[in-house]
């Protein structure tokens, strides 16, 4: 795929803390730059409790940015708006939900989930015309025009996540947040949740924020996939150049975490086995955020936090190792 054109979405030095009680704050997304070209997928990893789902929440505005800049198509996301200027901005920009049970609204019928959008933005002059928008979008997506007048309870864990990809494309959006859209679901229809995405993609012209923790199907969709450790970004690759060639020590031990499907390879190969606990984003350590557990750790990471760097071409990282400017 040939994305490199034209950015869609900017994130510059996006920080997003939270107050947690009276005098603490946890710092959940720290300095995190990247952009997202027009008609790619940007996949976004790493584990539990790292930012990666605020990250996203933040760039749509579900969160207000505690600092930094988000520009969707040159117009910054978090900056004043008129509600006309807003009500644009949210159409163009959509999210699928991790948890499929809980993020449709028991009480309503599929027709008026996925009618939502349409009603707010009125894309539909008619009730005829509404319903058949809704009948058009949930073949789409794999289901039929008689699931319409059904509730959420009715279905299974993949054919509701299928009625939350319908209703993020009933406003015909250009970028959609996939906030963990597979990790709620079994894993025989976690490969049809995905392919469907990309056929989506393919046909609409679509750009994907792509948030997961499972590093085979995120290279699997992803053209460029993003790093992410206690809230900061620490590496940022093209898919393939990641996993053959990770810089980073962090994201050099969750790839060598991926079990193989080869008996002979997996029982000879090494894994990196991280000491130590998560530190805490309400104190997280000083430095390099990854120093408390990283295998390569120098008295620098303790006292200097690394630069975003472009290592080698399209390749990023904030490491020590890799800075030769740190002396």
């Amino acid at each position: 795929m040939t994305y490199k054109i034209e950015k869609l979405v900017e994130v510059k030095n996006l920080k997003k803390y939270f107050k947690v009680g009276k005098h603490q704050v946890l710092h959940a997304v720290e300095n995190v730059t990247f952009d997202i070209y027009r008609g790619e997928t940007l996949g976004l990893v790493g584990e539990s409790g790292c930012g990666k789902s605020t990250t996203g929440r933040t760039i749509i505005r579900l969160y207000e940015a505690t600092a930094g800049e988000v520009f969707f198509e040159g117009i910054n996301v978090h900056g004043k708006k008129n509600k006309g200027d807003l009500k644009k901005l949210n159409r163009k920009m959509q999210m699928i939900f991790q948890d499929p049970y809980a993020s449709l609204n028991p009480r309503m019928t599929v027709m008026d989930i996925i009618a939502e959008g349409i009603d707010i933005h009125g894309l539909a002059s008619s009730p005829e015309e509404r319903r058949i928008k809704v009948y058009k979008l949930l073949e789409t997506v794999g289901l039929n025009r008689e699931h319409a007048n059904r509730y959420p309870h009715e279905f299974s864990g993949g054919q509701r996540q299928r009625i939350g990809i319908a209703r993020a494309l009933a406003v015909e959006p250009e970028f959609i947040i996939a906030d963990e859209p597979i990790s709620a679901l079994d894993v025989s229809i976690q490969a049809q949740v995905v392919n469907l995405m990309q056929k989506l993609q393919e046909e609409r012209r679509l750009t994907y924020l792509f948030i997961a923790h499972d590093l085979s199907m995120v290279k699997f969709i992803s053209d460029r996939i993003g790093v992410m450790y206690l809230g900061n970004l620490v590496e940022l690759a093209e898919s393939d150049e990641l996993y053959d060639n990770p810089l980073h020590p962090y994201t050099q031990a969750l790839l060598s975490a991926i079990p193989i499907p080869d008996p002979k390879v997996e029982r000879s190969r090494k894994r990196i086995v991280l000491e130590g606990d998560l530190p805490s984003p309400i104190n997280p350590p000083t430095g390099c955020r990854f120093h408390t557990r990283c295998p390569h750790a120098m008295e620098i990471c303790k006292r200097h936090e690394p630069k975003w760097l472009e290592v080698k071409d399209k390749h990023w990282a904030a490491c020590h190792l890799h800075d030769l400017n740190k002396f």
